[in-house]
């Protein structure tokens, strides 16, 4: 897919550096500009087309492109003396440049990729430039019911704007298969993430933050007495919290990685043990033997599910794209509708994200059922490794093969 992003030519009439600042005012700790072709390249543009008046100076335009170029997208570049949108003369002049369909995006329109992807095509007469458009120049029919529709985001004009850019882009920082467990804290971690968007502190660091916390847990639930169970569940839940935060900041500047997501899933595993470990250690102070022998029971069951699960993540993704983990596994548990596991499996998931749990350690500590949570969390670690086996051997007896694409880094001109 083409992206189409035209930088108006008022802008062009400002100072160096007033053109600079509205061009680069920081949206969640990214500047404008980079924002908007980082979007479109995340929504799936192989190219961003980027129009600039002929006035503005070089060195602006290069300090505008150089990072978007160094994240190895790929930008055409035209000078331009003018461009309205809204008149063909100026698409007509474009038209060596131009795919038959392209995606239309403000430059001042802060938004998400997922908006982006869904966004139906229209005709050429169809659209509303002021927002984001995917745009077919052939002679089809405009779908008329998507003109009703509401483009979510946000033009950026004004300090107020940019704001409230930023709460839409924190707001929509999670992902789509999150729960009502998950999405409650996200937005208890709002405040915490803008702040964060505008810092150097990095998506690895906040996730290193949660395993302290989650030491901290551990160490408060081994006192083995009510009110240090409560502290300890607690931190627990403070340390699920950072788990959400480092995804919540990975996504709002672009930083993903392969690296992070499996990091992420490591420390997922390794604060798992952790709580376990101070569990069984605080339970054998009320209970001796027979809590030790369940806490050894569960924790070689959750570390046999941290390993096969992770062995499940290499056959269900390509090395690129592990944290697409859970979406392919779901949509293998939809079409597996017939078979009565996959059902059972597709209702009770949910319950297995670090995001539900925290919630039931925090409620069963405080309603003093630890030990009941001590037992089902045995009987869910080994139920866990052993369907997990079973699945990867129904749905992921063949690794997803890596479709390597090459990328291109070229800035070409025209006038």
């Amino acid at each position: 897919m083409q992206a189409i992003i035209a930088i108006p030519e008022f802008i062009a009439l400002l100072s160096e550096q007033s053109a600079s600042d509205l061009l680069t005012v920081p949206i969640a700790g990214i500047p404008l500009l980079l924002r908007t072709v980082l979007t479109a390249s995340r929504s799936g543009a192989d190219e961003t087309v980027l129009i600039c008046p002929t006035i503005l100076s070089d060195k602006l335009i290069q300090r505008l492109t150089e990072d978007a170029v160094q994240r190895k997208v790929r930008i055409t570049l035209i000078r331009v003396r003018s461009f309205d949108p809204k008149a063909r003369s100026s698409w007509v002049m474009l038209k060596g440049y131009l795919r038959s369909s392209f995606l239309w995006l403000p430059w001042n329109w802060v938004t998400t990729k997922q908006f982006l992807t869904h966004l139906p095509r229209l005709a050429f007469p169809s659209v509303d430039w002021t927002k984001p458009a995917h745009i077919t120049m052939s002679e089809v029919a405009p779908d008329r019911a998507s003109t009703l529709l509401n483009i979510e985001g946000v033009a950026v004009t004004s300090p107020e704007s940019a704001a409230l850019g930023e709460r839409f882009l924190v707001a929509h920082s999670g992902k789509a298969l999150d729960g009502i467990h998950t999405s409650f804290n996200r937005r208890l971690c709002r405040p915490f993430v803008r702040l964060l968007s505008h810092t150097r502190i990095t998506p690895d660091a906040i996730t290193f933050g949660g395993v302290l916390i989650s030491v901290l847990a551990a160490i408060a639930f081994a006192h083995g007495s009510y009110w240090w169970y409560l502290l300890g569940a607690l931190l627990f839940y403070i340390a699920g919290l950072f788990d959400e935060m480092d995804g919540m900041i990975a996504r709002l500047k672009f930083a993903e990685s392969p690296r992070g997501t499996w990091l992420e899933g490591f420390a997922d595993g390794l604060s798992y043990l952790l709580l376990f470990g101070g569990i069984t250690i605080g339970l054998s102070r009320q209970y001796g033997r027979p809590a030790i022998l369940i806490g050894v029971a569960l924790l070689i069951g959750a570390a046999l599910a941290v390993i096969t699960t992770s062995l499940q993540r290499r056959r269900a993704t390509t090395p690129d794209r592990p944290q697409e983990y859970l979406s392919n596994f779901y949509q293998s548990l939809e079409k597996d509708t017939g078979n009565w596991i996959s059902r059972v499996v597709r209702q009770v998931q949910a319950f297995q994200k670090r995001g539900v749990v925290i919630h039931y350690v925090v409620l069963f500590t405080i309603i003093g059922a630890l030990p009941v949570l001590f037992l089902l969390a045995t009987l869910g670690a080994h139920l866990t490794w052993i369907l997990t086996l079973y699945f990867n051997r129904r749905f992921f007896s063949q690794p997803v093969q890596s479709k390597t694409k090459p990328n291109v880094n070229t800035l070409k001109e025209a006038s």
